[in-house]
């Protein structure tokens, strides 16, 4: 996503060592939330394969998970933890937006500015689409418009597809360099801006810019979730904070105590539970208590390195991924500070749940 944070996809949460881990953490003289209970990891599935990896995304009502590799993005069958596909030739592949109503998946290949569209049954790629911006990095389908967003870290801009068509229908500047983006689902778009510490508001339907709100004490935003019903949106924040937002007012209404090297975050609206997935190999686990209202009730070990997520509404688990790195390579004058490399075949999705 960012250039501090990851400038490849092995990314760097690789580097980061490994940290103490933390207890629940609770409000003073409150219980843990029952839904929080029981957390942990309940399995690891090994699927291997090359490349680094970068967002994940559930297609719930296909009961799959899209795991995007570099270059191209895998496809698992989520109630038998089975690899069902491969999407290749999506070169610098970061995110993966799925438009259900269209039976179509859109990836943002980074390294050659494109977008690949799948046909989500058949794993076929149907069209790629250069998109005006440069290095698009996340990607967002929003379904009252029927559009397509790319967030494009390397030219501070989103650019807008026709889903149905895949013809680029306009360009929107964010003023920084966009991470993750959330929509209400009612044409209003929500991103966080890393570089400038903000969230930028959006309509996309005019594609005009409604709102930039600062998000301090909250540093470099990455991942983002939103809560549609209380209008709350969860940007994990890389000074260890997770920043909830008022979707209105641009408010930082709380901003809980989370693990380090967050990349992504997650709210489930059934047990009002937001995460944060750290790549120091932790979980952590906010409970909503009312809409300005929220404390820590678990710390979940993971792995190190995991610090992206995925949330299956339907079942309530969450998927993180990560692998095993051996020593780093020798100091180089070109890389004085080189990063371990991924031990070949260890890369696993860990399925956390109660």
């Amino acid at each position: 996503m960012s250039a501090p944070r990851r400038t490849t996809f092995l990314s760097a949460a690789i580097a980061l060592a490994t940290v103490p881990m933390t207890g629940t953490a609770c409000a003073q003289g409150a219980p843990p939330a029952s839904s929080a209970a029981g957390y942990h990891v309940t399995r690891h599935v090994t699927t291997g394969g090359e490349g680094g990896w970068d967002y994940l995304v559930v297609d719930t009502a296909a009961h799959r998970l899209w795991v995007t590799r570099g270059s191209h993005v895998q496809v698992l069958d989520t109630d038998h933890d089975s690899l069902v596909g491969d999407v290749p030739n999506t070169p610098g592949v970061h995110g993966v937006a799925l438009a259900p109503a269209l039976g179509r998946a859109f990836t943002s290949n980074g390294r050659d500015s494109t977008v690949t569209i799948v046909d989500v049954k058949t794993l076929a790629p149907i069209a790629t689409v250069k998109v005006t911006g440069r290095n698009p990095d996340a990607i967002l389908y929003e379904p009252a418009t029927h559009r397509v967003f790319t967030f494009n870290g390397g030219s501070a801009d989103a650019t807008a597809l026709d889903a149905a068509t895949g013809a680029v229908v306009g360009t929107i500047p964010l003023g920084g360099k966009p991470e993750f983006a959330v929509a209400q689902g009612d044409g209003r778009v929500f991103v966080n801006i890393e570089d400038r510490s903000e969230i930028v508001a959006f309509d996309a339907r005019t594609l005009a810019v409604q709102a930039r709100w600062p998000l301090a004490p909250c540093e470099e935003p990455t991942g983002l979730a939103i809560d549609r019903a209380h209008g709350r949106l969860f940007a994990g924040c890389s000074n260890a904070l997770m920043a909830v937002v008022d979707t209105k007012s641009g408010h930082v209404v709380a901003t809980p105590p989370i693990g380090k090297g967050v990349d992504g975050t997650a709210f489930d609206p059934a047990s009002q539970l937001a995460f944060a997935s750290n790549g120091e190999g932790t979980l952590t686990v906010v409970h909503e208590d009312a809409p300005d209202r929220y404390r820590v009730v678990a710390t979940v070990p993971t792995q190190r390195g995991a610090r992206t997520l995925a949330l299956d509404e339907r079942t309530h688990r969450i998927y993180t991924v990560t692998a095993q790195f051996g020593p780093p390579p020798a100091p180089t004058p070109e890389r004085p500070r080189p990063r371990p490399a991924m031990v070949p075949g260890t890369f696993t999705v860990l399925v956390v749940e109660r």
